[in-house]
């Protein structure tokens, strides 16, 4: 059996905190997290195309409610997320998750910047990695005290 997105990121918690911290505490809080986004951004938006290609045999013009549906529901196993959909179309999926793991597993670690960093940041380079028609618009995350985190993913008819 695989291991659950959330408990890979509680295992890769314990490594990376300490190693931001550390990076933060030499660097300077800015100039680190800019290097952990760009590290962390380029890692997240192969698992995007990995995952596009795989799930869309390849297909551009792939039905992106379905595929990001998909995502979702392997992002909400072991009761990591809960979520209500909004929209879900050939050119759209929209959701906001009113419960999230992630951000309460980085609140109780104290960290939720962090969690915010290493967490809700890949959000945006894995959409990246869905092709460059695909877009990823986010107002809030519960990560930074939001009620509820509104993902709304779409394709660019442009």
């Amino acid at each position: 059996m695989t291991v659950s997105v959330i408990e890979q990121a509680k295992i890769q918690a314990q490594v990376l905190v300490p190693l931001v911290k550390a990076l933060q505490a030499e660097l300077g809080a800015a100039r680190a997290n800019a290097l952990v986004r760009k590290a962390l951004g380029d890692l997240y938006r192969g698992f995007g195309e990995e995952f596009w290609k795989a799930r869309n045999h390849g297909k551009n013009e792939a039905d992106l409610g379905k595929a990001v549906a998909s995502a979702f529901r392997t992002y909400a196993r072991d009761d990591a997320l809960a979520y209500d959909v909004i929209e879900q179309t050939h050119d759209a999926f929209a959701l906001d998750v009113k419960r999230c793991a992630f951000a309460e597993f980085y609140k109780a670690l104290g960290e939720p910047e962090l969690g915010f960093l290493l967490i809700c940041t890949a959000d945006f380079a894995t959409a990246e990695g869905f092709g460059p028609d695909i877009k990823l618009t986010r107002t809030q995350t519960i990560m930074q005290g939001a009620s509820h985190c509104d993902f709304r993913y779409k394709r660019d008819a442009g």
